[in-house]
């Protein structure tokens, strides 16, 4: 080696390793690890739940928020609050995020529901135009705007070219941007993933059994699904080599190849997998506890994505809450990492014509609930 290529080799390596560094840091706050499913049930019942992670730390999200029916809204934009002004049509609850009137699940007093899910690297929504900040929004906007307009998937469907997503910087996101997907759906049933990608252009897909995660676009998540076409709830066959017999170890043979590690395209295929394999349900009420069972499948626990050598001080990227949302009989249901007891919030008790638009911290318990047991004497 002479020494023009060693002093290359020298000024070249400093770089690689600082390039890596680099993109462990960014890399290491992105993980946000969403995953949503849908069941059904044979009295009409259909349910979405799903878990929500957030790599910045406690977004509180088992604090909710109450929105009356004809509430007036006014949109933020770049600009300030002047972008969409609309009264709302429906009442709604929504989880929080650090304070805010939008978080990441929501249901309106018709059932439709809204979820918002991760989508960093592909989200790209509409450049700001001032000439068109009348008809733009933020992503939280967008979200409460769809909750208080619409009762179906099929409105949704109409009406999305009338607004702009805009990107809005928010501070209590350290200004970064919030590059989010949604997933939309009604008791018919109907179910879609909105992604706003290329600079505002709207994709939207047939949510396939209602499952989703996060990126990459919904169509490559639905590509990869042809790599685990073998899966099957149904025990591998014994087979017999050289006069000897082998049988499977135990249950679950047929899913051996699931992947399960917490990437959002492993998540996907391990939520179809569940998804498809649920048995018949009877009530709603049975699809939401069987949704809670099947998500326990993605509980991220604190510390599971730490960096290396680090030690887990909060919830910082495991599992915060997970919801299970009832959109037949309009009751949205949830349980916290640090209160498993199932809570829940009635849409059907609520008069929304005249109920105040307000926070709800009942559900803010950070203590699990436990029931001691006595034996008689």
């Amino acid at each position: 080696m002479n020494r023009k290529t060693k002093t290359m080799k020298h000024q070249f390596l400093p770089k690689v390793c600082a390039l890596l560094m680099w993109a462990a840091a960014v890399a290491q706050p992105s993980a946000h690890a969403c995953t949503g499913i849908s069941l059904k049930a044979a009295d009409g019942g259909v349910v979405c739940a799903r878990t929500v992670e957030w790599a910045l730390g406690d977004a509180h999200h088992d604090t909710l928020v109450l929105f009356p029916r004809n509430h007036a809204f006014t949109a933020l934009t770049p600009g300030g609050e002047n972008g969409l002004k609309w009264k709302g049509r429906h009442g709604f609850v929504s989880l929080t995020a650090y304070g805010q009137e939008y978080g990441p699940d929501a249901l309106n007093e018709a059932g439709l529901y809204v979820g918002v899910y991760y989508f960093p690297g592909y989200a790209s929504f509409a450049p700001y135009d001032a000439a068109q900040a009348e008809r733009s929004l933020s992503v939280g906007d967008f979200m409460r705007w769809l909750l208080s307009s619409f009762t179906t998937v099929a409105e949704v469907r109409a009406n999305l070219d009338k607004v702009r997503v805009v990107n809005v910087a928010d501070e209590r996101f350290g200004g970064a941007p919030l590059p989010f997907h949604w997933k939309i759906a009604d008791p018919t049933g109907a179910s879609i993933v909105i992604e706003i990608v290329d600079g505002g252009q709207v994709k939207i897909h047939d949510a396939l059994l209602g499952v989703i995660s996060n990126s990459p676009e919904y169509d490559w998540h639905l590509t990869n699904l042809r790599n685990y076409l073998g899966l099957s709830g149904a025990p591998k066959k014994s087979i017999t080599l050289d006069g000897k017999a082998f049988a499977p170890l135990g249950g679950g043979s047929g899913l051996m190849g699931l992947p399960g590690d917490f990437t959002p395209p492993s998540r996907f295929v391990r939520a179809l997998a569940l998804t498809a394999s649920a048995r018949p349900l009877e009530k709603a009420e049975d699809a939401v506890f069987e949704a809670f069972r099947i998500l326990d499948n993605f509980n991220i626990p604190v510390g599971a994505t730490a960096a290396g050598g680090k030690i887990a001080r909060d919830i910082t990227s495991a599992t915060q809450i997970t919801t299970a949302s009832d959109l037949k009989n309009r009751v949205l249901y949830f349980h916290t990492m640090d209160n498993r007891q199932i809570q829940k919030l009635d849409l059907g008790e609520i008069n929304f014509s005249t109920v105040k638009h307000q926070l709800l911290k009942q559900g803010a318990v950070r203590r699990q609930e436990v029931r001691a047991l006595l034996p008689q004497p």
